[in-house]
């Protein structure tokens, strides 16, 4: 297969040329202009990060973004989609407000903000894909309806995939919360009857009868009804309604894949990710971990597959700083060369993604470095 073409700018800047001036430069020479944008809906899918995490992106750079689509014709809307766990994200209220307490707003982003999968996290499309693992992935309205798809993606630490990057971000952060639960899930979901308070809109809302209260007005799951949707999950406020067993890490890296070929499917697509403040865990925690490398640069490709690749490559090559959890637990060790994601998290297999989404044609992981 041909070498995809993944363009590399480091962080110096000079009174000419700040970071801002730096990542417009790189996504037009990596060819951002030749997608035909005008009059487009463009989705620009970013992670807002979890009140209380400060490793997420700035908005600075989806501003910059912003400006660049709109001066190519588009219609850009910053979005994601609704979290599967309870948190200040679970809903489009809270995500809002959580955006907006991290600095994304229709001011600073100069472009409207939109939770892809609205409020409850139950406004999805079925993107058929026929997949090995998902046939047709759950993804989020607004997303599914945008012409053309730009990812922002903060490269780190994730304890479950091994890394996010273009991949995660794309097929786990845009999918509805039904969807989400298909990726973590192994099994349907399941009532935690302490927690369940009687309050029927898990019965009201089940789209195939398959849930009812048992004697005591605690609901209860028919198995042989459920389909797995996860919309009682979405709607349950009080974490009775849960998922079910968890799924193996090379099992949800592959349905991550497969999420983002349902995403990119048939649409123009971009992707810029950001290897700054490399935390050790996902951005969607409350807190951030000290850094585990220097900051590094910024990459650019049209291909999600060979991005990631390229930012993995990097990280392993690059030194480990003082002060944090992987040089406190390899104190003595030289790790440059080595995959720091797997000594972080040793159970999971981010490489089976990326080789899951090279077999189902997203993209190459041969590729080329060009330095901008």
């Amino acid at each position: 297969m041909e070498k995809s073409k993944v363009y590399f700018t480091n962080l110096r800047t000079s009174p000419s040329s700040n970071l801002l001036d730096k990542m417009e430069k790189l996504v037009k020479k990596a060819g951002i202009s030749t997608i035909p944008f005008e009059n487009q809906f463009v989705a620009l899918k970013i992670h807002f990060g979890e009140p209380g995490n400060l490793a997420y992106l700035r908005p600075n750079y989806a501003a910059r973004m912003t400006r660049l689509l709109r001066s190519l014709g588009a219609k850009p809307f910053l979005t994601d989609c609704n979290t599967l766990y309870s948190g200040h994200r679970a809903n489009a209220v809270d995500h809002l407000e959580s955006a907006m307490e991290n600095g994304y707003n229709p001011i600073s982003a100069q472009c409207q903000v939109i939770i892809a999968d609205g409020l409850k996290g139950i406004d999805y499309q079925e993107i058929e894909i026929k997949g090995e693992y998902c046939k047709a992935p759950k993804i989020g309205a607004a997303i599914a309806e945008a012409d053309i798809i730009i990812s922002l993606n903060h490269f780190k630490g994730h304890e479950q995939a091994g890394f996010g990057g273009a991949l995660k971000n794309l097929g786990m952060g845009c999918a509805s919360v039904g969807g989400k639960l298909e990726l973590h899930s192994a099994s349907q979901p399941t009532i935690t009857e302490e927690n369940c308070k009687g309050c029927g809109i898990c019965i009201k809302h089940c789209a195939h009868q398959a849930i009812h209260f048992k004697e005591n007005h605690i609901a209860q799951i028919d198995y042989s009804q459920c389909v797995g949707c996860g919309q009682c999950i979405a709607l349950c406020q009080y974490d009775a309604a849960t998922i079910g067993s968890p799924d193996t890490a090379e099992r949800l890296n592959y349905k991550i894949a497969e999420y983002t070929k349902a995403v990119l499917k048939d649409k123009p697509h971009f992707h810029v990710s950001f290897i700054m403040n490399v935390s050790p865990e996902c951005d969607c925690w409350n807190h951030n971990d000290a850094a585990i490398i220097p900051d590094l640069g910024i990459l650019a490709s049209f291909d999600p597959v060979a991005l990631d690749k390229a930012c993995a490559d990097l990280v392993i090559q690059a030194p480990v700083l003082q002060g944090n959890k992987l040089a406190e637990a390899h104190p003595h060790e030289q790790l440059e060369g080595v995959d720091k994601f797997h000594l972080i998290h040793p159970d999971t297999n981010w490489l089976a993604g990326l080789q899951h989404a090279e077999k189902i044609g997203i993209g190459t992981m041969n590729y080329e470095l060009i330095h901008v």
